[in-house]
């Protein structure tokens, strides 16, 4: 009668794939590292005076924290106001986008008409342009609309931006015809099936367009620079640039804080879309 021998079971080699994944995550790290950097030194420097920013601008944490410069910041003229500015001007650009670029998108998608090629490669083409070659074109028609100097002139040029329609355009091609052609044997009309059926279906999307809508809108600054005449219609970015200029030298202080401040709601905003923010770049990126 043979004996059984337990031996102690050998734990298997690493395998490639689990070499391949250890580099990755490696290098993922490095990159969470180099990309979080800087907002950390932001974040730090805005509890820092700016006699201590200047003496020592590679400092990681600041000697003396101080809330002194968001007390300066919020206790400035018109902050309240210049955050007003900002919403508003986000607020339209974002509800425009989501409306009237969604719009285009289902119709480049599921309608039929002459010179829809046409129009769709314009709108490729015009992602193409940098900003700084439009804007003077752009300033010309706000001004013959009067607009300069108003909320509106400023919030105008982004109503509608070529990126949301690519986005809503690829996401409607994935979404099957035989729900819009059963609607419409039902009798529904395009705007039902827009309302209806689309928007229902094209939560992620319309969230991916909605963020970068704000982020656009949100962090603008040669622009409301140039339609705001008065400092009652400047938003946070062009505010924030003009209270931090002292006498002398610039208050770096006062600049950081505002940073701060001006990206809590984007970061907000983003954690509250992420889920549906990645869906709609991986549903828009297979197509």
């Amino acid at each position: 009668m043979t004996s059984t021998i337990n031996r102690p079971a050998r734990r298997p080699k690493p395998t490639a794939h689990r070499w391949s994944a250890a580099l990755a995550y490696a290098a993922l790290s490095i990159a969470v590292i180099v990309v979080l950097t800087p907002f950390f030194w932001v974040f730090t420097g805005a509890f820092r005076s700016t006699g201590e920013i200047l003496a020592d601008p590679g400092a990681w944490w600041p000697s003396n924290p101080t809330f002194d410069n968001f007390a300066t910041l919020l206790g400035a003229g018109n902050f309240v106001g210049y955050l007003g500015n900002s919403v508003v001007v986000s607020t339209a650009v974002v509800l425009g986008n989501v409306l009237f670029a969604s719009m285009v998108g289902y119709a480049l998608a599921k309608l039929h008409f002459t010179g829809k090629r046409v129009v769709f490669g314009a709108i490729l083409a015009s992602m193409m342009i940098p900003f700084t070659a439009t804007f003077v074109p752009q300033f010309v028609v706000v001004a013959k609309l009067g607009l300069i100097d108003t909320l509106a002139g400023i919030a105008l040029p982004s109503i509608v931006l070529p990126l949301q329609i690519f986005i809503m355009r690829q996401f409607a091609e994935s979404i099957p015809d035989e729900l819009f052609e059963a609607a419409r044997i039902d009798g529904a009309g395009e705007w039902r099936l827009f309302t209806r059926i689309f928007l229902p279906l094209s939560g992620p999307a319309v969230a991916t367009q909605a963020l970068l809508a704000f982020l656009s809108s949100w962090n603008g600054f040669l622009w409301p620079l140039i339609v705001a005449q008065t400092s009652e219609k400047y938003t946070l970015p062009v505010a924030l640039s003009a209270m931090s200029q002292g006498t002398e030298t610039t208050n770096y202080g006062v600049l950081l804080a505002g940073a701060v401040l001006v990206l809590l709601p984007v970061l907000v905003l983003f954690l509250f879309l992420q889920r549906y923010f990645i869906q709609g770049i991986a549903s828009v990126g297979l197509k």
